[in-house]
């Protein structure tokens, strides 16, 4: 009895205590808000030491039961986690402090979701929209060189407008698209190269249309966990842009940058010591007997004619002019509680180094955010630039200026370019006049382009919330080429008229849902719709015989041909994205998607793929002492299939196109002729099985951050092998009636590994100093190719089975068994004529080295970065060799070539002159293969930030200088005579890579930009 008493007892005390606990216990009220009293959504807030937690609504407010003295930890991306006591009182409001650390960093990633950093499962890169603007770039693509690992930019010419090539870890195609697919605020926009020159020379790509002062930050999504979302076009690799919006309850601000510079071209290396003429006789070029083409006469500092020291010409100095850049940009920003605005007008003029080129680019900018009604956010915005750019054909079409430039001789006036009686002034035959090139060859192209889009996010709970975002990228392209009569190629002139139009549009239907299961366990799911069509179109008149010189009417022309194409690429998407986050410590996410393309055969157009991957931030359980030397801790892990469609429209199709006849350049034969049309079948037949190519990536991550942040590294490794891949051009038996097809039969594996270094030296009240540091290595080797055969071409380069992709190829020296030199009975090396392996264009390495100090109102900045290996073919070399230009023939001795002869079997004792020497070995490939790489000091920045009180008697809130310099070093290899090894001398594509050819020198450029804040 007495026990029972003593448990009844113990019984009616624990109730008695639970129920003066639970009438103690009340509900609370709360408010989450940021230091500026705006209300923040999705905050998690937990009673510590429990499991119980909510979220805050889309206005900050919670509603949560607590027990007396309970403490509540509040967590929300970007803000530093507060502890906070509940007191006594019914509501509570708490303010948040932003981060100035990244690990809470929020970034977009794939299809505009946003994440916070510490949480992602893949390897991504953001650029920030101070160090955009710092670059001085008009192109969007250059302002990302250096910047990011496991990205090579390749700009192809110093000419005003020209095409930058982005690839993200290598190669993914063999004769593909290799570039990295371009979205901004969500929507796929178009970066194709368009314009290229008629005889010659890069075009532009088209985000040079987009002004880079509108952007907030660009983040590089590099592997395929990171990608599949996006599609077909996401296997290269995505770069997100991210445009300025307007301030929530933000006065209207006015912001004017306006901005000069001055530019100055590389010159390549060349030899100014001997004029012109031939086996050290000088020829004056003005008479039909002295029209020698090369410079292989005597020297400049002992010639004279008839007692007169022949006057010298630097034709570099004499032809090229001093480039002048001018950039003003005038913004208007603001905002209420339920709405934003962002207006933007820009004018960029780019006056080329090379007289008569020019790039001039309007841009006006407009996003408005709104809240149409409580839980319905809509966003508004349009993109519209005119472009118009003036261009030299480049490479080694006649009309390339250049090609004279860069190998008259030094004795020779190209001044006046025109005889007395109205014919070009020629030094040499079949070479025209740069000058009379100048104010008779030129390419005018024009593009108006438009970019609107339209985002609508409904939100009826905290937990959901459903996005549909419409896009439309739409272009119209003119451009006019005319070359005049009495050209050395077109005798009678040529005028060529080509419109072209482009129309994208892009729908995605998302939602989202996320659910906070206990304090510990959040999860989000994320589901959608994408179609996506283009359509695009050309038609290109071509007129020959000019009938009046300097009249360039298509009217006008003796005969006319016209070329049209149209092609449509429509796409369908489902996918899917589940994410599960335990106790911010170890993170899973899965991807899925399901794509359809027309491009592809009936029996292929639907192919699935996806991803797996795991974070684990092991900072999160380490002890508390060790958290103090290390402060963020993650590995993660992924693997991905992703599908890609890397062909052009109507590739399972055989065409049927105008016939032509070839002749030479200035005679070839189409129909219509004499009133009677012609077609024939392509030679290249259409293949109807065509299916996706598959990429199949490892990833392995890891972030480190250390002594409170002030050192922090990410490195990445990553295996990705590519089967099935699309190989055009495959050659078929005559006996088929064709000479070519596309198929499914390419495997190829690439290996990286990507690091990304932070340290921060100094950091003080007045004083900080900044070091970023990255490091790319990629080893990529061709597996097969298929169809037999262990080798194809890729324009100037190739892909060969067992060899990385970008193989060099052409004759090499003969060489005895022992590996000397072959010498002829003349006592000079000569080819083996045979194609042979002599390097390759992808690099062993590429990095950079940024430093930024800022001390008061002053800030410094500057960037080196580098390439380290791989090879080019510079043509211009063997072009100079032969022409007595090249720096190298500066030493004329006779000399004895080792090696040996083939008349004797002994060493070689025959003499022979450095003319006969170089102009043999200018036809082998092997003396013009030189090594690509470079250490720039890319860009050199200065500001200075006007003190608030030297603006208190101005209309001024901020004003600021800033002093940039751009290229001005460049360490070049000693094998490389060209004026700048980071060249694709025709263009972005692929088989313009590792070419180098009579290219528009790169620049060194100086610039001041005043930016005033009102």
């Amino acid at each position: 009895m007495k026990k029972f008493s003593y448990y009844l007892s113990a019984l009616l005390a624990g109730l008695l205590f639970s129920a003066l606990t639970f009438a103690q216990s009340r509900v609370i009220q709360g408010t989450v808000t940021d230091e500026n009293s705006h209300p923040l959504s999705f905050v998690s807030v937990n009673i510590k030491g429990t499991n119980k937690g909510v979220v805050t609504d889309k206005n900050g407010v919670f509603s949560l039961e607590v027990a007396p003295n309970a403490t509540l930890i509040v967590r929300a991306v970007g803000f530093l986690t507060k502890e906070v006591g509940t007191g006594t009182g019914h509501s509570l409001t708490i303010t948040l402090a932003e981060s100035a650390s990244d690990l809470n960093e929020v970034v977009v990633t794939a299809l505009g979701v946003k994440k916070e950093k510490r949480n992602l499962t893949f390897s991504s890169q953001e650029v920030k929209s101070d160090e955009i603007l710092r670059a001085r770039e008009p192109n969007i693509v250059n302002t990302l060189t250096g910047k990011v690992s496991g990205v090579q930019i390749t700009n192809s010419s110093g000419m005003p407008g020209s095409s930058a090539r982005i690839v993200i870890r290598g190669i993914t195609s063999l004769t593909g698209e290799n570039q990295a697919l371009i979205v901004m605020d969500g929507v796929p926009i178009n970066n194709d190269e368009t314009d290229n020159p008629n005889d010659g020379g890069p075009g532009s790509n088209r985000l040079s249309d987009i002004d880079p002062g509108i952007i907030e930050s660009i983040n590089v999504l590099k592997g395929a966990a990171a990608t599949a979302l996006y599609g077909s076009a996401g296997a290269r690799g995505v770069v997100l842009i991210t445009t300025k919006r307007g301030g929530d309850n933000r006065k209207p601000t006015v912001m004017l940058t306006s901005g000069l510079s001055f530019e100055n071209a590389y010159f390549p290396d060349r030899q100014m010591t001997y004029a012109q003429g031939t086996n050290g006789i000088y020829y004056d070029g003005e008479t039909a007997s002295t029209k020698t083409s090369t410079s292989w006469g005597p020297r400049m500092d002992t010639l004279k004619v008839n007692g007169a020291k022949v006057p010298f010409h630097n034709q570099f100095k004499e032809f090229f002019r001093t480039g002048v850049s001018t950039n003003n940009t005038v913004s208007v920003e603001g905002g209420n509680a339920s709405s934003s605005y962002y207006l933007s007008y820009s004018y960029f003029n780019q006056q080329g180094t090379i007289p008569a080129t020019d790039y001039t680019r309007h841009s006006l900018f407009a996003k408005y955010t709104t809240k149409i009604y409580e839980k319905l956010t809509g966003t508004f915005q349009i993109t519209y630039s005119s472009v118009k750019n003036h261009r030299m054909p480049e490479g080694y079409g006649l009309e390339n200026p250049l090609w004279t430039v860069y190998a008259a001789p030094v004795s020779y006036n190209l001044k006046p370019y025109l005889n007395d009686d109205g014919t070009q002034r020629l030094y040499r035959y079949s070479r025209n006049n740069p000058y009379w090139v100048l104010d008779n060859v030129l390419n005018t192209t024009i593009v108006n382009r438009y970019l609107p889009v339209l985002t609508f996010v409904y939100a009826p709970t905290d937990w959901l919330s459903v996005t549909e975002r419409m896009g439309a990228d739409m272009y119209g392209d003119q451009l006019q080429y005319h070359v005049n009569m009495n050209d050395i190629t077109y005798t009678t002139g040529l005028i060529q008229s080509k419109h072209s139009t482009f129309r994208q549009f892009n729908h995605d239907f998302i939602v989202q849902l996320k659910k906070q299961f206990t304090s510990k366990v959040n999860t989000s799911l994320l589901l959608g719709n994408n179609v996506y069509s283009n359509y695009s179109d050309y038609m290109q008149a071509i007129g020959k015989g000019l009938a009046k010189a300097g009249y360039y009417n298509m009217a006008s022309a003796s005969s006319v041909t016209y070329t049209e194409s149209q092609a449509m690429v429509r796409k369908i998407g489902f996918y899917a994205q589940g994410e599960l986050d335990y106790n911010r410590t170890v993170i899973l996410n899965l991807n899925g998607r399901y794509d359809g393309s027309s491009v592809l055969s009936a029996s292929n157009r639907y192919y699935p793929y996806g991803s797996a991957a795991a974070a684990f931030i092991f900072s999160e359980v380490i002890p508390e002492k060790v958290k103090k030397t290390i402060n963020f801790g993650k590995v993660r892990a992924s693997y991905a299939i992703v599908g890609n469609d890397n062909v052009s429209a109507y590739t399972t199709t055989t065409p049927y196109y105008q016939a032509t006849i070839y002749g030479d350049v200035s005679s070839n034969l189409t129909f219509p002729y004499n009133g009677q049309n012609g077609f024939l079948i392509s030679s290249k037949l259409g293949n109807a099985n065509l299916k996706n190519e598959l990429q199949k990536e490892l990833e392995f991550g890891l972030e480190m951050k250390f002594l409170n942040n002030r050192l922090g590294f990410e490195t990445s490794w990553f295996d990705r092998k590519m089967s099935d891949g699309l190989v055009g051009g495959i050659a078929l038996p005559n006996s088929t009636g064709y000479a070519s097809t596309t198929i499914n039969s390419a495997r190829m594996e690439t290996k990286g590994l990507e690091v990304l270094l932070n340290v921060t030296p100094v950091r003080t009240k007045d004083f900080s100093w900044d070091v970023t540091m990255t490091y790319t290595k990629m080893n990529s080797k061709v597996q097969e190719i298929g169809a037999g055969l262990d080798q194809t071409s890729i324009g100037s380069t190739w892909a060969i089975v067992g060899q990385p992709w970008g193989v060099l190829k052409g004759t090499k020296y003969a060489r005895t068994s022992d590996g000397q030199l072959r010498i002829n009975a003349s006592g000079l090396p000569y080819s083996d004529d045979n194609s042979n392996i002599l390097g390759n264009t992808t690099p062993d390495w590429l990095g950079s080295i940024t430093n930024q100090f800022h001390y008061k109102q002053f800030g410094l900045s500057f960037y080196f970065d580098t390439r380290q290996g791989g090879q080019l073919q510079n043509s211009d070399d063997g072009y100079n060799l032969y022409y007595g230009v090249s720096k190298i023939t500066e030493d004329r001795a006779d000399r004895v070539v080792q090696g040996i002869s083939d008349a004797t079997g002994q060493a070689n004792t025959v003499s022979v002159t450095a003319q006969k020497y170089y102009q043999q070995v200018s036809g082998i490939t092997e003396a013009v293969i030189q090594d690509a790489s470079y250490i720039k000091l890319r860009n050199v920045s200065l500001s200075y930030n006007i003190g608030q009180k030297a603006l208190r008697s101005l209309p001024f809130k901020n004003a600021s200088i800033v002093l940039t310099g751009r290229n001005l070093w460049i360490h070049k290899s000693s094998s490389f005579t060209g004026a700048d090894p980071e060249a694709n001398s025709w263009g972005n594509g692929n088989s313009s890579v590792g070419l180098y050819s009579f290219t528009a020198p790169t620049s060194r450029s100086y610039d001041c930009t005043i930016k005033l804040t009102f």
